[in-house]
């Protein structure tokens, strides 16, 4: 029995939720351990798509769904998903668990959240503006309101005038002139947690019992790795801990109880949003690739920033979740190139970098060293074995997982659920 984390290993929106869905079966519980409605994970099965912005994509397998304490949850967004699954047929009702300890996104949090990312002079980070910074922001500053406080109707109410009307002053100083009325979102907000009542309870005691019973959980994360607020691209980032060690805190499992890492990265790398991508392509060959690879948002609907793959990011990545193994996502995708540059080092001011830069203004300046591996020029679309693939196309995989230094264990050739290659032996056969 395993509990395994499957995490992004880039900027997010590296098919998580396709590997999630393909291996769900396997597992009793998926998990969610941070983040909050800014991220999509798309799950297509047959001529259903499936858009799951905070309900663990397990569900569709018909697994118990976890969402942890780590995350921060719309109340509104959440019940508008809970009733498009259960429109598309997915049972919501007896699979899903929401933590009490999870905090809630107010209006006032993306009333503060569009202003900031509107205000002249500031770096712009290329938020969704739906107050999940601003969320985590008054968490830390231990003066957020988790689900437990809003299901108890004897006390919130007066807790939250106040709050309110601490944030209204903080707006008026702000000169942000976007008018709410504190007791008609009260009374909305009283509603959302009758409704999410049923859905609301100890979801640490909830994982750990089932881990003690000897039960798999899948923990499913969300964004990436260069998008940890610890770890990734500061200040260009998410508010969370997408890395591996933030499952832990976002689930409160022990890292006792985690038996494999399984990192998701593309053939090729993309962006959303502001800050430095050190492989970025510009011009006609990032149209190219973005039209390839049908690279836009699935929450937002922004074209994502296209780039070629980057060995360098792939190893920090790696050194920092300790991957035991990494599925490579959107080989079709580079079908059509006669070659492929491959991204194995970068220099700064004509010297070459030993570790990832912890500043954003020397990442953003650095040239990254290309090798050109030769393309395959021929479809790999729902290419089910590794042997079956073009011998450039094995070579290709092969060079990636010796540079990055952990294997490959698994290849995805298309959207669908049988379009993916597990390779016979691999860690990721073993733990999934």
């Amino acid at each position: 029995m395993a509990n395994v984390v499957v995490l992004g290993a880039q900027w997010g929106d590296e098919g998580k939720g396709k590997i999630v869905d393909l291996i769900a079966e396997n597992f009793d519980v998926c998990a969610r351990a941070a983040g909050g409605h800014n991220a999509g994970h798309t799950v297509k099965v047959g001529d259903k798509n499936y858009v799951l912005s905070l309900v663990p994509s397990g569900i569709l397998r018909g697994k118990r769904a976890v969402i942890g304490n780590g995350l921060v949850i719309d109340p509104k967004a959440l019940l508008k998903e809970i009733e498009t699954l259960e429109s598309l047929g997915a049972d919501v009702q007896s699979h899903l668990s929401v933590s009490h300890r999870a905090h809630v996104i107010f209006p006032y949090h993306r009333m503060m959240e569009r202003a900031s990312e509107a205000k002249e002079g500031k770096v712009k980070i290329g938020t969704t503006s739906r107050g999940i910074g601003p969320a985590y922001e008054d968490k830390i500053a231990r003066r957020g309101f988790r689900l437990v406080e809003m299901l108890h109707w004897d006390t919130f109410p007066d807790q939250f005038r106040a709050l309110a009307a601490e944030k209204n002053c903080i707006a008026e100083a702000l000169e942000i002139h976007e008018p709410w009325d504190i007791d008609e979102i009260l009374e909305e907000y009283l509603g959302y947690a009758e409704r999410l009542r049923p859905f609301v309870c100890d979801t640490i005691q909830l994982l750990n019992d089932e881990i003690r019973s000897g039960k798999n959980i899948l923990f499913e994360g969300a964004q990436g790795t260069m998008l940890d607020i610890d770890h990734g691209t500061y200040p260009f980032l998410t508010s969370s801990n997408a890395t591996a060690g933030g499952v832990c805190t976002g689930c409160g499992v022990s890292p006792r109880r985690i038996d494999g890492v399984i990192g998701i990265t593309k053939a090729y790398a993309t962006r959303v949003g502001g800050g430095p991508m050190a492989t970025e392509l510009h011009g006609d060959a990032g149209d190219e690739l973005r039209k390839a690879g049908h690279e836009f948002g699935t929450v937002t609907g922004r074209p994502r920033r296209c780039g070629w793959f980057d060995i360098p990011l792939m190893q920090y990545a790696h050194t920092v979740n300790h991957f035991s193994s990494v599925v490579l996502t959107k080989l079709d995708v580079l079908d059509y190139l006669e070659s492929i540059p491959v991204c194995t080092g970068y220099k700064y001011k004509g010297e070459k970098l030993d570790a990832m830069p912890a500043l954003s203004d020397v990442y953003e300046n650095v040239e990254p060293v290309y090798e050109e591996r030769p393309g395959w020029h021929t479809s790999t679309v729902g290419v089910t074995e590794f042997s079956e693939l073009p011998q450039k196309a094995q070579d290709y995989v092969k060079y990636l997982e010796e540079q990055i230094g952990v294997e490959i264990g698994c290849v995805s050739t298309g959207p669908e659920r049988d379009e993916t290659i597990i390779r016979e032996g691999s860690e990721f056969a073993r733990l999934t």
